[in-house]
This record gives C-alpha cells, structure tokens and sequence, in this order.
C-alpha cells in the first residue's frame, strides 16, 4: 500500500477532482444578493453513497427527506445556504421536495435520486422560486473541478472555505479522497450547523461504505465543539464513484480499505479541525486531550465539560491562566470513577496540577506563557484506565456575542 499524501497546504488547499464527480455552484439570491449559494455535486449510476445526519429531533425537512432516499440509488445532492429550511411545517417538507424535482428535470434523473441539503436562518420558509430559478444556471456549471466554487457556496457565517484532500496508491493505482464542510457556530458532536460532502473515485459496497463513514465521523465531526449546540441541519456525506475501475471494496481486509480507511480519516479530522479553527470569534484553537480514563464515555464527558463551559472557554479568550476553572470543570463531570487524588492536568507541557493538588513546579509566568498562544492544548489524566481521547474546540469571545446577536440582521 502506497502512503497516504497530504495535497496542497494552506487556508484553500488543493482539492484533487475526484473521477466521476462533478460540482457546480451559482448566486440565486436565496438570502443575500451576490453571493454563491446554490450548489450542486452529481455522480454517475453506479456509485456508492453513505450519510451521518445530525441527531437534532427537530430535524430540518431537507435531513428528512435525505435521510429518506439515501437508499434510493442517490445521484445527486443540492444545497442551499442563507435559509435552513427547518421547523418549517409541511410547506417546508414541499419546498425540500422541489427543490430536489428541480433539479431531477434537469437531469433526467428520478427526483427520488436528488438529496437536498440546506443551510442558514431557522424557522424561515425557503423561496423555493428563487432556487429553481438559479438551478439552470448550477448545472451549467458542473465540474470535477468545482471544489473551492463549492466550498464557497454551501457558506453560513464561515469566514474562509474549508477543504481538504488526500491521495494514496495500491498495486499502481493511485485513489483521490477530497472533500469540503462548512460549520463555524451552532457547532456540537451527535453531528454537529455543520455540513461536509466527501468523495473518493474507489469502489466500495455501500454497507462497507457506511461503516467507514460512521468510523471518521465519529473520529472528527463528532469530536469538535464550539458553542455546544447541536443543529437542525447537520449531515456528512460519503460518495465513491468507483471510477478506479477495480472492483467494488467488501471486506476490510484489504490494503485498499486500510488506504481509503487512513486517507478518509484524514479528510474527516483536518475538515472538522477546520471548522473549529473558523469558530465564530474564536482566538484560539483548543485541544483537551483525557487519558488514563476508564471508558471512551467517562474520557469524552470530562473533555466535553471541559470545552462547554463559559469560565474555561473566556479564560482562554483572555489568555487568563485561571487553571481553577478547568480544575472545576473536570470535578463536576459526570463520572462515577473520578478519584480526585489520581488526576493530573497539563496546559500543554506545564503541569498545574498532580495527586489532585496544586503541582509544586507550577509557576504563573509558565501557565501564562501558554495561555499567550493561540494554540494549546489542555491534557487531564484520570490516572483509572488506559483509555485516551482528544476533542478540539475554541475559546468565547465578544465576537461570538456579536456575531450571534446580528446573524438575522
């Protein structure tokens, strides 16, 4: 098995074309004018496609329905940004449904095949006319190179498109893995309003393509938190064009799963990262890592207090190494197993403290040399388990205030 090869580098990496998937993005005007917010990714039959959704049980009509026909031999996704399209009743369910005919007629595709995907204001009808009016000029646009039009197009408050591609090689073929997301507020794990859409040019049986995207996610977009809310609109979708030509992928024992396994992976955490990097006023990009945990839930419900609480996260904003919050945080977890005397807590390599106390070689200007960073990473050890888990996160700031207090205006 060839090495998984990181392409491109930088705010916009380059994002690879994947055989056999095409994207293509134009402005309708469906909030804001002069902006791309209408996206189509369209593929030929044959392929594979798998989704995680967001487990919001006021789930928008555009999930809903996608949720609905994603064993229907998809074909097609459509996405809006600038209105979410969800807690719109029946008329929203309509208007999902016609946006996706819309785009079926162009086509000539079944309109059970076409996914919709929205994004934007909730509790807002979407003017369903005005994207059936732009989707002419979508269509006129497909391309396999259509990545950044794309990463573009599916924006909310995101200050940058977000992507990310990887390449591999098995028995002298070379695979493409690209992808894009959105998502920098209202940002939480059970699929947190995220959006990313992932294709790859492999082979893959549908139920083994499932797994692998149940596997990522669950190592990237459900490992990442801004603001701790959860979305109506969330979803990660998964296509493989088989466009290769090798036969479909069925099992994981093959050097080919372990390479898609690998190259996917990769997409999922650096587009996850993304987004927490974007997080609406974020400063500061925010790893807790949790070891020595007894289970994956006990390691994950003290990293997550950790990250929701408001004193830790404006701490952080202030670059106030006020370590008795995050000291705080851990001890209200809920976590039965939590023994005071074994934990121990780093802000990246200065220990603060150990045996549940204060640690002896702890010094202010340390803890304040990392908390002047803009990256940090905060390590608890449970001293109970062998288990490890990281998530990543932001700190809160005035913008983030700001930003959600004008985001209708």
């Amino acid at each position: 098995m060839g090495v998984v090869m990181a392409v491109g580098s930088g705010n916009w990496p380059e994002v690879k074309a994947v055989k056999g998937f095409r994207l293509g993005t134009a402005e309708a005007g469906i909030r804001k004018i002069n902006r791309r917010d209408l996206v189509v990714m369209e593929w030929d039959e044959g392929a594979s496609v798998a989704g995680v959704f967001t487990q919001n049980k006021f789930c928008a009509a555009p999930v809903l329905l996608a949720k609905a026909r994603l064993n229907q031999n998809p074909r097609c996704f459509v996405i809006n940004t600038g209105n979410a399209n969800a807690g719109t009743g029946q008329q929203g369910m309509q208007a999902a449904k016609q946006s996706a005919a819309g785009v079926a007629e162009l086509l000539n595709i079944p309109p059970e095949s076409v996914l919709p995907f929205s994004t934007g204001v909730i509790g807002e009808q979407l003017p369903v006319d005005r994207l059936l009016a732009g989707l002419p000029a979508v269509i006129a646009d497909l391309s396999e190179e259509g990545w950044l039009k794309a990463g573009e197009g599916i924006l909310t408050t995101d200050t940058r498109p977000k992507g990310a591609c990887r390449q591999f090689e098995v028995d002298g073929v070379v695979y493409t893995v690209s992808g894009i997301s959105k998502g920098s507020g209202m940002i939480r794990p059970n699929m947190a309003t995220m959006l990313a859409f992932i294709a790859t040019d492999a082979a893959v049986e549908q139920p083994l393509l499932q797994k692998l995207l149940n596997d990522a996610v669950n190592l990237s977009f459900n490992r990442i938190s801004v603001d701790g809310d959860t979305s109506t609109n969330d979803c990660c979708m998964l296509v493989a064009t088989g466009k290769t030509g090798s036969e479909p992928l069925n099992s994981e024992a093959s050097d080919l799963y372990v390479g898609l396994r690998q190259a996917v992976n990769e997409v999922a955490i650096e587009l996850a990262q993304a987004i927490v990097r974007d997080g609406e006023g974020a400063s500061k990009f925010i790893t807790v890592s949790v070891e020595q945990a007894d289970t994956v839930a006990d390691a994950l419900e003290v990293a997550y207090t950790i990250a929701h609480s408001p004193l830790v996260k404006t701490a952080l904003f202030a670059s106030d190494p006020n370590w008795g919050r995050i000291l705080a945080a851990a001890g209200r977890a809920e976590v039965d197993s939590l023994v005071i005397e074994r934990i121990a807590i780093w802000l990246d390599d200065v220990c603060i403290v150990e045996n549940g106390e204060p640690a002896a070689s702890y010094t202010e200007a340390a803890g304040q040399a990392v908390m002047d960073q803009e990256e940090i990473t905060i390590r608890i050890s449970l001293g109970s388990g062998d288990i490890t888990e990281q998530i990543w996160t932001t700190d809160l700031s005035h913008e983030y205030v700001r930003i959600n207090a004008e985001y209708r205006s």
